[in-house]
């Protein structure tokens, strides 16, 4: 018995050689091979020895963020979806104890608004302040670039969650799997079906704390069944002026400029509409302004010092240029559906 044990453990670590993945450095070994824990060799962790290791070590390195810590002033404004989310997840992970029974928190939630407005942002600042590792991967690719490994992605990717909890999988373009439409796909369906299974919590334990965030544009075309598995609603609308205001002021103080106070509140009133993502956008042409008005044969040899600060005069001319993405009828729609659907506001 014990033969066949290091010989499985041999084979293991040939794969992984063959794959060029350090075993030692492999974050989900938690144990060594014979009866001293010193010696050299490890095995994978149990819960994921069904899984092949170059599935667990894509979602290790491509799906796992390891990017800075987000915190929630990052978030400009937002105020009532910051409140919801500490209340429902947040405290419900750094204090489970207190958490329980009626009080636990959601499998599930689901973001939902216009494009731009810091959805993703949202979920990586859940796991910063939860303590939570990452995971973030779009829908659409489990069901295009991984063609006939959707599900077992999707299972893998809550195996390791469990290896890793407290976690957050945030789901981008979620409407992607959990549409009607796409059920015609058979390899789209399976996906889905098994989403729902690990989703339904039918093959995790009570206590674990895994929490998914599905972010998406078009909540309209999320089924009812889906639906029902996302208990809380969260809707990300659009910033208003004083997230817009935030957003300029972060922005410029990278940057040279003089922008007067009046000056920023002329931008702010002219940029009713936009996303946080269109703002990003205007802050970005308007820093080119200064660039555009070095003369052609100085370009190579000016010294940064010597480009003048960012002007309010280069916000009016990017104005010109960006315009918000989001229409109206689209924002009546989102309102609707939160209304019908939503959490509040």
């Amino acid at each position: 018995m014990m033969l066949d044990f290091k010989n499985s453990i041999c084979s293991v670590i040939s794969i992984f050689s063959c794959l060029n993945i350090s075993i030692s450095s492999f974050p989900l070994v938690t144990g060594l091979t014979g009866g001293d824990s010193t010696r050299d060799g490890a095995v994978l962790d149990e819960r994921l020895k069904n899984f092949e290791p170059k599935i667990v070590e894509l979602i290790m390195s491509e799906i796992m963020d390891h990017g800075p810590p987000v915190s929630w002033d990052d978030i400009a404004g937002l105020d009532f979806a910051k409140a919801t989310i500490k209340e429902i997840v947040v405290w419900p992970m750094l204090r489970p104890d207190l958490f329980s029974g009626l009080r636990g928190p959601p499998k599930g939630i689901l973001l939902f608004g216009p494009p731009g407005t810091g959805k993703t942002l949202i979920g990586k600042c859940i796991a910063s302040q939860s303590g939570a590792t990452f995971f973030s991967i779009s829908a659409s690719s489990l069901t295009s670039k991984w063609v006939g490994e959707g599900e077992k992605m999707v299972r893998a990717l809550f195996a390791i969650a469990r290896c890793h909890q407290p976690a957050v999988i945030f789901i981008d373009e979620i409407d992607s799997l959990l549409s009607d439409y796409f059920l015609a796909d058979h390899s789209a369906a399976a996906i889905k079906t098994e989403f729902l299974v690990q989703l339904d919590g039918a093959t995790t334990a009570a206590e674990d704390r895994v929490l998914v965030v599905g972010a998406t544009n078009r909540p309209q075309e999320i089924d009812e069944a889906a639906r029902r598995r996302l208990a809380k609603r969260l809707y990300i609308p659009l910033p208003e002026g004083g997230a817009r205001r935030q957003i300029v002021s972060g922005l410029m103080s990278r940057e040279r400029n003089v922008l007067r106070p009046d000056e920023l509140e002329r931008v702010v009133e002219a940029t009713d509409g936009f996303s946080g993502a269109d703002m990003t956008q205007l802050c970005r042409e308007a820093a080119l302004g200064p660039i555009r008005s070095i003369r052609f044969s100085d370009i190579a040899t000016i010294a940064a010092e010597q480009v003048r600060p960012i002007a309010f005069q280069d916000f009016q001319e990017a104005l010109k240029t960006v315009r918000p993405s989001v229409c109206g009828r689209d924002l009546e729609l989102y309102d609707e559906w939160n209304k019908t659907f939503g959490c509040g506001r």
